[in-house]
């Protein structure tokens, strides 16, 4: 089974901290996110990742080198210039041979067990299945409901629910061809190609631990759950 990381943005809300280090080595406890990654997917029966780098792309090769020290295959997709969130999976087209693989961020701290998000893909026969998280969303405020002028509803802080993208997805290999090549193409315009074309996106929903390390705070609280979840975690 083959995944591709997403490893080559510039982590702009992190900085300055990535303006020396990519995103995809910043530690959590003792590990570079994206070793923690690596693992994870190792023991969920992936044998060979792609990464697809650019930005500051030397040092992630150097610690990583070929994934031999991890038990894992790995090989490299350099951007020269980005291409979005679903761009490089066109530019690698040749590379993803397989019916289907898993794609997912750098920057992802979950628990998730992989093997059940493929499973879950394989059974629906979709063309895309998003892993989805659910976060609730608390307004400190009544909010009121209008109609021009009028009050029509009124909610003392109230919570919102909203299901939200973990940055893990599995492709079957005909989503490529829906992925224009050599253009900046992001995953929400290519959800609502498919769904124009009236292709199958499926959401597998899970909520058990995730976060996204990509803002200060929540890699702060990284570093809290990662002792915490250091078992559940490696």
């Amino acid at each position: 089974m083959k995944a591709v990381i997403l490893a080559g943005g510039k982590g702009r809300r992190l900085e300055p901290y990535t303006a020396v280090l990519p995103k995809p080595l910043m530690p959590v406890g003792e590990y570079p996110i994206l070793e923690l990654i690596l693992r994870q997917l190792r023991k969920s029966g992936v044998d060979e990742v792609i990464l697809a780098v650019g930005h500051l792309a030397g040092l992630i090769q150097t610690y990583f080198s070929d994934g031999r020290d991890l038990g894992i295959k790995l090989t490299y997709h350099m951007e020269d210039v980005p291409l979005g969130t679903v761009g490089p999976l066109k530019a690698m087209e040749d590379m993803l041979d397989d019916p289907f693989f898993l794609v997912m961020n750098g920057d992802v701290m979950t628990d998730l067990d992989f093997r059940d998000v493929i499973e879950f893909h394989r059974k629906e026969n979709s063309v895309l299945t998003i892993a989805v998280n659910r976060r609730d969303v608390f307004i400190d405020f009544g909010v009121v409901e209008l109609s021009e002028n009028r009050i029509v509803g009124y909610s003392e802080k109230p919570s919102l629910h909203y299901w939200v993208s973990m940055g893990v997805y599995v492709f079957s290999r005909e989503a490529l061809r829906f992925i224009p090549r050599g253009e900046k193409y992001d995953l929400p315009q290519l959800v609502w190609r498919l769904l124009e074309k009236n292709q199958k996106v499926s959401a597998y929903r899970y909520e058990g631990f995730w976060l996204d390390i990509g803002r200060e705070d929540d890699f702060r609280k990284a570093q809290e759950e990662f002792e915490k979840r250091r078992d559940s975690l490696l």
